[in-house]
């Protein structure tokens, strides 16, 4: 199976270039304020409108106000959105946009069930918890940590870079992998040999 790929935290016409070239089949615009790799939605729209035809453009949020999220999908035109905070089921649901929903992975947590309570997301994103950063981290998991059977296709991200990333899908078996620090040189700049080598890695893991 193909395994899809998330460049994360782009704020640029020209990384989101380089990583569709390079074989990404996706990428995430931060409409999240705090952080360094935030995007307007003007700028987002740019970006947007940059991409060729089936590439998903993906809205990436943490716990925010819903005008928010209308104003900023509609005015940038994004076809999917991605909850990274502690946003309910039902506030998921609010939106016309499919979603997919993020959560912190650390021992305890039980991840089968919180697939279940979000049953209709598109997928179920795994990142690594650190307290007070919501994502981005650059910090990996316990990939043991990731049941079998959850009943959503997982997206594994965190702390994901060339070196790790064959290990990561052979171990994980996820249906796509999401990127963001890892193929950066600083916050929101990608670097183009290293999503290069990000992406074989991804196709070394297609050959195992």
């Amino acid at each position: 199976m193909a395994i899809r790929v998330k460049i994360c935290g782009i704020t640029r016409v020209e990384d989101a270039m380089t990583a569709v070239r390079l074989g990404a089949h996706a990428i995430g615009l931060v409409f999240w304020r705090q952080s360094p790799r935030y995007v307007a939605p003007a700028a987002a729209r740019a970006i947007i409108a940059s991409l060729p035809p089936f590439v998903s453009a993906v809205g990436v949020y943490v716990d925010p106000d819903p005008e928010w999220v209308k104003e900023t999908s509609s005015a940038a035109g994004l076809n999917m959105l991605q909850f990274h905070g502690n946003e309910s089921p039902e506030f998921c649901r609010e939106f016309p946009l499919p979603y997919i929903k993020a959560m912190r992975v650390r021992a305890g947590v039980d991840l089968l069930q919180y697939a279940t309570r979000y049953n209709d997301a598109m997928g179920l994103l795994l990142d690594t918890y650190v307290k007070g950063e919501p994502g981005g981290t650059g910090h990996a998991f316990d990939w043991n940590l990731i049941p079998r059977n959850l009943s959503l296709p997982l997206i594994l991200s965190g702390g994901l870079h060339a070196g790790n990333v064959t290990a990561a899908i052979k171990q994980a078996q996820p249906w796509a992998v999401d990127v963001s620090s890892g193929v950066e040189t600083a916050k929101g700049i990608k670097d183009p040999e290293k999503i290069a080598a990000f992406m074989r890695g991804v196709q070394d893991s297609e050959r195992l």
